[in-house]
């Protein structure tokens, strides 16, 4: 569980995003955190203390007067066990009081008076976020070290458009995971490929392999929360991109090798981990190749697709180049053959058919040094364990 053993106290202060809160406060516990809500009284006019108190299997605490705590200080105590504190939904009015210090009821104050970081995420009207007094807020928030998670654009509740929405849940819970992790590519941009290719053969048809895509989407959602910007260039899945992660879409192997090489140039890191596709049929026939008669069998002739990784590696100044082998067999032979012959600094292999579509791995790393293998975990874990050696084996460079 990615929060196991987090205490985060979720302030909500008045606005209609208050119903997002219910489920937020679902996938953090679902997640392994403790979550202890503080509402402010405007708060409770969109949801009920009863509801969150459901929802987090703990009280939930109202006012700066409640006697609950024994010292009668729950504006010192509940800070002092928390991780973070979160406000979602931050109006503009609270995000006025965070900036100049204001701490007159009891979520003001345990903000106040906090020793862990603070995260908000603004949830107001399109011109209540682009008046200049909340945008003069939210600077000053960010120079005293305030996270400010969103706003989103879109609709809003008031019938409007524009800046200033909550983010959705899903997106504020990627956030505060990301938070929490260690900032190992920091500055670093991070390039990704992931998912399988897709090569028509005709206008309904193509040559295409069994990749989900999952391994290389959860590098990317690692190297995000690793500090890095990441630009994840996929083939054809229905994958949801990750929180802070800039996605292109592609098609064939050679809209896969465009994207990358214009993009390599400018990037720390290259991770390739995407199935590419050998072969592509020499000419795509126009209109659907039609059966005439059961003995008629159509004959494809086959070119070779570019060699992305291949290409990339030898680029005058490359980025450092991590390259993925998918072997049905002897994978400790072939993934030290491949890492040679593709030239890169570090290969990941894998027997690929076993893992296809799976949740789980189990990986070799092959470099200079030899092998290292990973033990068997999730994706997302073994993403992470990926991020923590590539960051040790970065050499200095200044990107172009």
């Amino acid at each position: 569980m990615e929060l196991a053993g987090k205490t985060i106290v979720l302030g909500l202060t008045g606005g209609i995003a208050c119903y997002k809160s219910a489920e937020l406060t679902r996938l953090f516990i679902k997640a392994g955190a403790t979550v202890q809500v503080v509402m402010t009284d405007a708060a409770t006019q969109f949801i009920t203390p009863l509801t969150m108190q459901a929802l987090s299997g703990r009280p939930v605490f109202t006012s700066q007067w409640d006697n609950r705590v024994d010292n009668n200080m729950a504006h010192i105590d509940l800070s002092r066990e928390a991780d973070a504190i979160l406000i979602a939904p931050a109006s503009t009015d609270f995000l006025a009081k965070l900036a100049h210090g204001m701490a007159d009821d009891l979520l003001s104050t345990l903000c106040v008076a906090r020793d862990c970081p603070l995260l908000v995420a603004p949830a107001m009207n399109r011109q209540m976020w682009g008046n200049p007094a909340t945008q003069r807020n939210a600077a000053t928030l960010r120079g005293d070290g305030v996270t400010i998670l969103g706003p989103d654009s879109g609709d809003q509740a008031c019938g409007e458009v524009g800046d200033g929405r909550m983010l959705e849940p899903e997106d504020i819970f990627e956030a505060v995971v990301g938070f929490f992790q260690p900032k190992r590519l920091a500055g670093k941009r991070v390039l990704i490929t992931a998912g399988p290719t897709f090569e028509p053969i005709d206008p309904v048809r193509g040559l295409t392999n069994l990749s989900s895509g999952k391994m290389g989407f959860a590098i990317a959602r690692a190297a995000a929360q690793a500090g890095a910007e990441v630009h994840l260039v996929a083939g054809p899945s229905a994958l949801d991109t990750p929180y802070g992660v800039t996605r292109s879409n592609v098609q064939t192997a050679q809209q896969m090798y465009d994207r990358v090489l214009a993009d390599a140039p400018h990037s720390d890191i290259f991770i390739a981990v995407a199935a590419v596709a050998d072969w592509r049929v020499r000419e795509v026939a126009h209109d659907k190749i039609k059966k005439t008669g059961d003995a008629d069998v159509p004959t494809l002739e086959f070119v070779q697709n570019p060699d992305i990784l291949a290409a990339v590696a030898q680029l005058p100044k490359p980025p450092y180049c991590v390259g993925f082998a998918a072997e049905s067999g002897d994978l400790e032979k072939h993934g030290a053959e491949k890492r040679r012959r593709k030239e890169v600094p570090l290969l990941v292999g894998n027997l690929g058919p076993a893992t296809f579509g799976q949740d789980d791995n189990e990986v070799i790393l092959f470099d200079d040094a030899g092998q290292k293998r990973l033990p068997r975990a999730d994706k997302q874990s073994l993403a992470r364990s990926l991020i923590v050696e590539i960051a040790a084996r970065l050499p200095s460079r200044t990107p172009a």
